[in-house]
């Protein structure tokens, strides 16, 4: 089996249904990030809209993965994410189906992801929603951020990666 060597050899569902090769992402930068419609961070997706609106042009893409393992916080399925999402937050980024970030059925990408960003003190386990890991336009992951971390504060991250 080839080795995984960056984020482009794994698939999601997206929110519709449809399955999606992240290949398509193939020389973009990419924020990914868990996210929860009921969660205290959960104004964050005005941030992350922002972000998709000013670098977007540039080769930048948000992908929300919503995810029900932290508190019971998201709770709707796949559909009601989306009208949540849309009506409340107009989000033009791509929302992917529900996914579990940790445990025996965390979705593949994650794995890989919290395997090359660890979090604090080497933990490969995401404490909660709103974690966000920021992928270069060759598909290596750079680095994570902290559910606290607002999206603002990834801005010179981001450009920087833009320019490279």
């Amino acid at each position: 089996m080839k080795p995984l060597n960056n984020i482009y050899q794994f698939a999601a569902k997206h929110n519709n249904g449809h399955g999606l090769s992240l290949d398509i992402y193939h020389g973009k930068v990419l924020l990914v990030v868990n996210t929860a419609s009921k969660c205290g961070f959960t104004t964050q997706y005005t941030g992350l809209q922002a972000l998709q609106d000013k670098f977007h042009s540039q080769g930048f893409e948000v992908l929300a993965f919503p995810c029900d393992q932290f508190g019971h916080q998201e709770p709707g399925d796949d559909e009601k994410i989306a009208q949540f999402c849309n009506t409340t937050f107009d989000i033009t980024f791509p929302l992917f189906a529900k996914v579990e970030v940790n445990g025996i059925n965390a979705h593949p990408l994650f794995i890989y992801l919290k395997k090359h960003a660890p979090g604090l003190f080497g933990s490969t386990r995401i404490k909660w929603n709103f974690t966000k890991f920021l992928v270069d336009s060759q598909g290596n992951v750079v680095k994570r951020y902290a559910p606290k971390t607002k999206p603002a504060q990834i801005e010179q991250d981001i450009a920087a990666l833009l320019t490279n």
